[in-house]
């Protein structure tokens, strides 16, 4: 329980370090996590509360920080002391360094809550013995309000719904708590709750869940959506009050309702007219989505300008494994369409994703490595991600390596290991978990090079005749911006990729695997 005595407490929610850089880091120092600031500005607005929200992966110069290089708590808490801090569990990966904060606030005498994606469907009896005194169990936005209240000794904590914490030794399980659907009536996220980050690229959401069922994704559910007039709301909000002009909306598919998406589109675009302010949006898209040109013309208009499109695969039998669809040739023509409507393209990809039971398919790493660049070039993607398959917790597809004996323990290779760089499962033959690795790496590294530096002064340089023979200004000016804009994040993503190699030598992750190899074999 809280000291009651007195007059006002502390929430700090702590949004944990990545365990390691990768092509995402340099991302992370410019936005932050849209959940926390959910939860943190319900806490605000408590009586005798005040919340913060500190990310650790987007620290300003003025964030104190520690020999982790995250934020240093140890001083956090002698100049500002928590009552109470909220751990984000929204990446696997970042497990390891959550219970490392939990442990230490635990230590202090202060109360540990963790939530987030992870323990929606994670090992929480692990998070209950690894310094978390409560896991809220899905969105958090209601359970905390009614967790905090029982702690301050005004409702029992076995009455809020969505919470496991321990009871002499046992895990107790509350009761269920059903998702939002009523999002009018939460308040709009107060990312001046934020500190010591510098967030260029905001956060916002209409819609949570998504009905696709993807066996790799932790994200189920039918689509449940707040109004485009509250999405409009939180956007003029943001651009009215802190300066805010980029926004990423992170619903898992926009345009999923179709008809209030363009709805939302003519709205933005009429609120920029009107304003005279020019905001630009990026937004996760499903691929087929091309062949709805009226929503990509309104999406264009309301100057969405960036898509992130989940293509996966290009080899058609791994699509089939995924419960893909599509085919890859329809894919290259249906990528081609966002490329000529004029948006920038980043193709998400899962390299070497591991077949159904009972599907015999064997294609060498150097064929593979092939298609994959094949692909990208035909499909005029802007940026990429290659990751390796994530069997995260509570997925079917962990489920499915499970059974098959093929997943590596979680003994020998972590949580920290879960972020789509590291191979954590036996794959299919003829592959390796080396290859499997080093053939996603150089996928990456083919397409982002250092060259680009070079192409970079010889695109500035020919800027002005590029202009006078294409006798259009703003055509030549979109054409040429697109492809400086390509040549800077590629040559950004080749410094980051070299940053990772050079951590990768140094980590022990290559002994540890091949322990976990011999663990399978032998079990």
């Amino acid at each position: 329980m809280i000291n009651s005595s007195k007059k006002r407490y502390r929430f700090r929610m702590l949004i944990p370090l990545f365990p390691a850089i990768n092509i995402y880091s340099y991302s992370a120092k410019r936005t932050t996590a849209l959940g926390p600031i959910c939860v943190a500005s319900i806490i605000n607005r408590m009586d005798r509360w005040d919340a913060e929200v500190i990310d650790e992966n987007n620290l300003d110069k003025y964030g104190p920080r520690g020999d982790s290089g995250g934020v240093d708590n140890e001083l956090l808490q002698n100049i500002r002391p928590a009552d109470i801090i909220g751990l984000y569990g929204g990446l696997t990966s970042t497990i390891p360094r959550l219970y490392e904060l939990a442990r230490f606030y635990k230590s202090k005498g202060v109360i540990t809550i963790a939530g987030g994606q992870h323990f929606s469907n994670g090992d929480i009896p692990e998070a209950l013995v690894s310094g978390v005194d409560y896991v809220v169990i899905g969105e958090g936005e209601e359970t905390i309000k009614e967790l905090i209240l029982a702690l301050e000794g005004k409702g029992d904590i076995s009455e809020v719904k969505g919470v496991a914490y321990l009871d002499n030794g046992n895990v107790i399980f509350t009761q269920k708590r059903e998702p939002i659907t009523d999002f009018d009536k939460l308040p709009l996220p107060d990312f001046s709750l934020v500190r010591y980050a510098k967030i260029i690229n905001y956060p916002v959401e209409r819609i949570r869940g998504c009905g696709m069922d993807c066996e790799f994704c932790t994200v189920k559910g039918k689509p449940r959506d707040a109004s485009p007039e509250r999405l409009l709301e939180r956007i003029s909000s943001l651009a009215e009050t802190r300066g805010a002009r980029k926004f990423f909306i992170v619903d898992d598919l926009f345009g999923q309702h179709r008809e209030d998406t363009i709805r939302f589109c003519k709205m933005i675009k009429k609120y920029q007219e009107s304003t005279g302010k020019r905001l630009v949006f990026g937004v996760q898209i499903r691929l087929d989505k091309a062949k709805d040109t009226e929503l990509l013309s309104a999406m264009r208009e309301a100057n969405v300008l960036s898509v992130a499109i989940g293509f996966e695969s290009p080899i058609e039998e791994e699509l089939k494994a995924m419960n893909k669809r599509l085919k890859p040739d329809e894919m290259v023509s249906l990528a081609k369409v966002f490329h000529k409507f004029g948006f920038v393209t980043h193709g998400m990809f899962i390299f070497a994703y591991p077949l159904q039971e009972g599907v015999s398919f064997f294609m060498p790493p150097e064929e593979r490595i092939k298609r994959f660049r094949r692909f990208i070039s035909k499909a005029k993607l802007d940026t990429i991600q290659i990751l390796l398959p994530v069997p995260l917790p509570g997925t079917e597809l962990r489920n499915r390596l499970e059974r098959q004996n093929r997943l590596y323990s979680l003994k020998d290779i972590g949580w920290e290991y879960y972020d789509g760089n590291f191979p954590l499962f036996e794959p299919d033959k003829p592959l390796t978990a080396e290859e499997m690795q080093l053939s996603a790496w150089k996928i990456m590294t083919r397409f982002y090079q250092f060259k680009y530096m070079f192409m970079l002064g010889l695109k500035i340089f020919l800027f002005p005749s590029i202009i006078f023979f294409l006798h259009n200004i703003k055509i030549g000016w979109e054409r040429w911006n697109r492809s400086w804009r390509n040549y800077m994040i590629r040559f950004v993503g080749w410094s980051y990729l070299k940053k990772w190699t050079i951590e990768f030598e140094k980590s022990p992750f290559n002994q540890k695997l091949k322990k976990a190899k011999s663990h399978l074999k032998t079990a």
